[in-house]
């Protein structure tokens, strides 16, 4: 049988401590959360590696060094209410919940958003909801939010989106440029998010996110 809490504490030292993510809530919950169960079956034997993960419908699950390093610039305080984007089957809301005082998980895929719920409910996470909707268009009736982070590259970040941060709120995006990538900390003041790199990092674009170009004639 497979020892997943001894992979867990692996991965902890090998991937997300190097990485100076040393936080000790941020730790705790990633050593406490069983990730292997938020993946379809087939795949946890691939759980722990250090790299992103396909997980079906257009979902990667980040890999622990990119997840772990955007929470911990995030500063994701006990008083913080949390979005999170794009969080195919629950595990960075359920992080994220362990950290804040709500978080709110949104899918795209009804289906996939009530697995995400039940499997927060297996693990006794009471404090997080997941909705089904677009992605790009939040949880407007459960905002404003604190903290907003989103679980794929994007190329733009959409202002219902920018509307539903609070004012002194911080989100967390990875912005695809070609074939890199970089995830930045935004912060928002008088209405207006300013961006600031934090540190280079790869996935693929979600599809609600891909730059809207438009041409005239």
């Amino acid at each position: 049988m497979t020892d997943y809490a001894k992979r867990r504490t692996m991965m902890v030292d090998t991937q997300v401590r190097p990485s100076d993510v040393t936080k000790f809530p941020i730790i705790d919950a990633m050593l406490d959360t069983p990730r292997e169960l938020f993946v379809p079956d087939a795949m946890r034997e691939a759980t722990y590696v250090g790299e992103n993960l396909d997980i079906g419908g257009g979902r990667t699950l980040l890999e622990p060094r990119t997840f772990a390093k955007m929470v911990d610039a995030l500063t994701i305080d006990p008083e913080d209410v949390v979005l999170d984007i794009g969080c195919g089957l629950g595990y960075s809301t359920a992080i994220a919940a362990q950290l804040s005082e709500f978080a709110v998980g949104v899918e795209d895929d009804a289906d996939r958003a009530s697995d995400a719920q039940a499997l927060l409910s297996r693990i006794g996470i009471d404090n997080a909801a997941i909705f089904s909707g677009s992605l790009a268009e939040g949880a407007a009736k459960s905002g404003p939010y604190d903290i907003i982070m989103i679980q794929g590259a994007i190329e733009a970040f959409p202002k219902a989106l920018e509307d539903q941060l609070k004012d002194g709120g911080r989100v967390g995006a990875l912005f695809a440029d070609g074939a890199l990538g970089v995830v930045r900390i935004g912060h928002k003041r008088d209405g207006r998010i300013t961006w600031r790199d934090a540190f280079n990092a790869n996935a693929p674009i979600l599809a609600d996110f891909l730059r809207q170009d438009t041409f005239t004639l």
